[in-house]
């Protein structure tokens, strides 16, 4: 980004009518511009079961619309990766920690560029324990869906989520 794009952005939070917004891009862009360590973020892969079928949910976030992902977000001064999964998760899910049954023998860890910066992304696996609990999104996304392992890879499009998504199913049917 530069020196131009970088401005704009940042009149641009500033002259958003919603706080929240203001508030998420204007951290997240002073986050990627001021620092060359790479971006950390975490979140959680969670599925449900459904007459013994197993679906992943994925949310669409609101800058894209063929971007969809598990929940997750960056981590914030003083907070463990664990602590912002479980915070992104009910921020942009609305799904709480009681909510879940976390599966103890999985944590993998993504690592890919965006937007020339290196960011690292520390994903944990949890089953989400009533599969009729509502999904609340947050302003940074506009759709949720429960798919199947198949049409989660395909919403999910970028190769390292595929495979992590694959993993996870092979993991959870080896148990």
């Amino acid at each position: 980004m530069n020196w131009n794009q970088f401005r704009a952005v940042i009149l641009t939070c500033f002259n958003a009518n919603s706080y929240f917004k203001t508030s998420y891009l204007c951290r997240h862009i002073v986050k990627m511009a001021s620092t060359s360590e790479p971006l950390v973020a975490a979140g959680f892969i969670i599925f449900r079961k459904l007459q013994n079928e197993t679906e992943y949910l994925l949310l669409q976030t609101s800058y894209g619309q063929n971007h969809w992902t598990p929940p997750k977000g960056h981590v914030d001064p003083g907070e463990s990766e664990f602590e912002t999964a479980l915070r992104e998760t009910e921020e942009e899910a609305g799904i709480r920690k009681n909510q879940m049954k976390i599966v103890e023998d999985f944590q993998r860890t993504l690592n890919y560029s965006v937007n020339g910066k290196s960011k690292r992304v520390v994903y944990w696996l949890s089953e989400l324990c009533n599969p009729e609990d509502p999904i609340k999104l947050s302003h940074e996304h506009i759709d949720f869906k429960w798919q199947k392992l198949d049409n989660a890879c395909q919403l999910a499009q970028f190769s390292d989520m595929v495979e992590l998504l694959k993993e996870v199913d092979s993991h959870l049917q080896a148990k």
